[in-house]
């Protein structure tokens, strides 16, 4: 059984819920550069005859927007159609979501205009909503602005929320006319980035007071204030504390412990081994005691497994203005995914033996204990006498050992002898898997210094072990790599994938990568905060 790593993670910081996961219970709508283009929105929907489009990079905030937008209109004036352009982004695929939401028989501009008419002599406005907008092809946009344009007697007022590309396929359908209102999102300023963590932490039972002022700069130059990357990179900054502060309470043992049940297994075999010499020929049981006889006995450390739970399952979300006494429920979609990172199952507790000593991978060669007794023909002290040699019996041919010798019948001083080179069993202690150790920053530091201070890298994972990060690298290949940095004075050994010019690029280059690489949330990052980490690392 093993310990579920989102639970580790919530009970390291006592929280609630995963703060920043991306829909969570009682969530408020973060005002801070959103609630005046909400209110922007609103207004030119009364009085704009224009298509609205909002831009903004992936993760900017534009489908919670899209989602306070019809959760603030009225529900007895407005009817709001939402529609998903992603894997449907032609004008066939776009109208026919959009029929089936008015209950129009025929999928075509002329028909939903003509029951957008219907719905206006009735008192009712139509908002459509198109997400993903970006995906649009030209056949969709040129009939969504018929729909915009509308008839003399009504119009839906159509909002389109997107990546800024959407633009070029307006414009150039537009030709130059007016057409369309663009606002384009904002990022979210330093200040701004503190009271946003401030505001999720607080929703999960806890504080800003978790972050230090340097991290929370941190968090904001690497996600460039934008709401989805904070939530990410604020999460890894969390889970990259808690491996640091754990890796620090489990120290290794200064000398071995043998478990109870290995120091009862050798008790066995010494027993055994007693029996064995007591049926050797010749041996003189009755007259006198017999020596300790030599064995060897190899005991196989054993390793720990962890214990599996149920990871946490966010409830239903709402969203509250600030204002307002009470929340308005959002048409929340999808429920927030436990993450499982390597990382973070390693700080969970997995991999330990069974004294709290860890063993890497799992092949750490098992130590042997040996004792000893004095060679045949030693003198064991001043009054000790020649000792025959017998000739081994059966019965000890499967131990590793020689047959024990018999003993004098007087009980005199016994010195034991040190054995000869070589017959001397050789102890060869375990050594550990990384034994070199690395250069400075890691394997990749060199290239990361050679990129371009204005390039980006997707970051897959951050890992406490050197040789987790190698074995990931080498099982991936390709553009993955790694660096090493200084996280509370302790090494981070951070993955990366690739390198791009923009980062939109890399923002791509995530969708592309393996489904298994992916459920690992990764971001881009910049080379200049990865140089600056190298530089940082002592």
């Amino acid at each position: 059984m093993t310990l579920h790593a989102d639970e580790a993670f919530l009970g390291h910081y006592q929280l609630d819920h995963d703060p920043f996961a991306a829909r969570v219970p009682g969530f408020k709508f973060f005002p801070a550069q959103r609630k005046p283009v909400l209110g922007q929105l609103h207004h030119l929907a009364r009085y704009s005859q224009l298509l609205l489009v909002v831009t903004g990079p992936e993760g900017s905030g534009k489908t919670l927007l899209r989602q306070a937008l019809v959760a603030s209109t009225n529900k007895q004036s407005v009817q709001s159609v939402v529609v998903s352009a992603r894997g449907a982004g032609d004008a066939a695929a776009v109208l026919t979501q959009v029929a089936q939401s008015l209950n129009v028989a025929k999928a075509d501009t002329q028909h939903i205009l003509a029951q957008v008419v219907q719905l206006a002599l009735t008192g009712q406005e139509v908002y459509l909503l198109v997400d993903d907008a970006e995906q649009l092809d030209e056949s969709a946009l040129e009939a969504l602005l018929t729909l915009a344009a509308g008839t003399p007697e009504g119009r839906p007022h159509v909002f389109l929320f997107g990546e800024v590309s959407v633009l070029d396929g307006l414009e150039r359908l537009s030709a130059e006319q007016e057409l369309f209102h663009v606002i384009e999102l904002q990022p979210y300023s330093v200040e701004e980035t503190r009271e946003y963590l401030a505001q999720r932490l607080e929703g999960a039972g806890q504080g800003i007071q978790l972050f230090t002022n340097d991290q929370i700069s941190d968090i904001h130059e690497n996600s460039e204030g934008w709401p989805g990357a904070i939530n990410q990179v604020a999460r890894d900054a969390m889970i990259e504390a808690m491996i640091a502060s754990r890796s620090a309470v489990k120290r290794p043992s200064m000398g071995f412990k043998m478990p109870k049940k290995h120091v009862l297994a050798l008790t066995g075999v010494v027993v055994v081994a007693v029996a064995a010499a007591a049926l050797l020929p010749g041996h003189k049981a009755a007259n006198a005691p017999t020596a300790p006889a030599t064995e060897q006995a190899q005991l196989p450390l054993g390793q720990g497994t962890p214990s599996n739970a149920q990871a946490n399952q966010d409830g239903n979300a709402a969203i509250e203005f600030a204002g307002n006494s009470k929340p308005m429920p959002l048409p929340l979609v999808g429920q927030s995914q436990p993450v499982m990172r390597g990382p973070l199952a390693e700080a969970a507790g997995s991999g330990d033996g069974d004294e709290g000593t860890p063993i890497a991978n799992g092949s750490t060669p098992p130590p042997t204990v040996t004792t000893s007794a004095p060679p045949p023909g030693v003198p064991a002290g001043p009054a000790a006498t020649p000792v025959p040699v017998p000739t081994p019996a059966p019965v000890a041919a499967a131990r590793p050992a020689p047959a024990p010798a018999p003993a004098p019948a007087h009980k005199a001083p016994v010195q034991v002898a040190t054995a000869k080179p070589e017959h001397k069993p050789v102890e060869k202690k375990p050594e550990p898997v990384a034994a070199a150790k690395p250069a400075a920053g890691g394997a990749g530091a060199g290239w990361y210094k050679g990129q371009a201070a204005g390039n980006y890298v997707v970051q897959i994972l951050g890992t406490s072990n050197e040789a987790t990060a190698q074995t990931y690298v080498k099982e991936q290949g390709g553009e993955y790599r790694y660096f090493k940095k200084t996280l509370q004075g302790k090494p981070l050994y951070v993955i990366t994938y690739g390198s791009f010019p923009s980062r939109d690029a890399a923002v791509a280059a995530i969708k592309n990568l393996p489904a298994k690489v992916q459920a690992g949330k990764p971001w881009p990052r910049s080379v200049a905060s990865v140089q600056q980490d190298l530089a940082s690392t002592r």
